[in-house]
């Protein structure tokens, strides 16, 4: 059992998934593969019974790691409608530890490869010897780099 399970909405579980597995990669994510040998999931959900229109209903990250948290995306009807409540921040330019200029530099790099995966660049900001950028995933939800 993980010790915390993050998960976030999405309509396209399998795209938001591929996205943040790409963004989370430097941390141990990644896309699960299916069990048992099966070639695809959609070989696997079919041997096992599950009806089409519910593939994708929920889509959880692998991490061999045990103390980070599971990282789940559950699919909903509705599309993103306000800023969200709670974001996940990655830390990108190490913090008020790392000098200013360094951190301009991850942050600048982690947005070019997270923009590179389908991410929106929204706004660099500093603010007490802090710098960071807000992004938006693919469907919306805001998240810091």
């Amino acid at each position: 059992m993980r010790p915390v399970q993050i998960v976030i909405d999405a309509q396209d579980t399998q795209r938001l998934a591929g996205f943040w597995a790409g963004a989370l990669a430097d941390r141990g994510y990644r896309l699960p593969t299916p069990p048992d040998g099966a070639p695809d999931w959609p070989s696997w959900l079919r041997a096992q019974g599950v009806p089409e229109e519910e593939w994708g209903a929920g889509f959880a990250l692998d991490n061999d790691d045990e103390t980070q948290p599971r990282v789940f995306l559950q699919r909903v009807p509705e599309a993103k409608t306000a800023k969200n409540r709670v974001h996940l921040d990655l830390q990108a330019g190490g913090g008020q530890r790392v000098p200013l200029a360094e951190q301009e530099q991850r942050v600048a790099a982690a947005v070019e490869r997270l923009t590179a995966l389908g991410a929106t660049h929204v706004e660099s900001r500093t603010e007490l010897g802090t710098h960071w950028a807000v992004l938006r995933d693919p469907e919306g939800n805001e998240f810091c780099a």
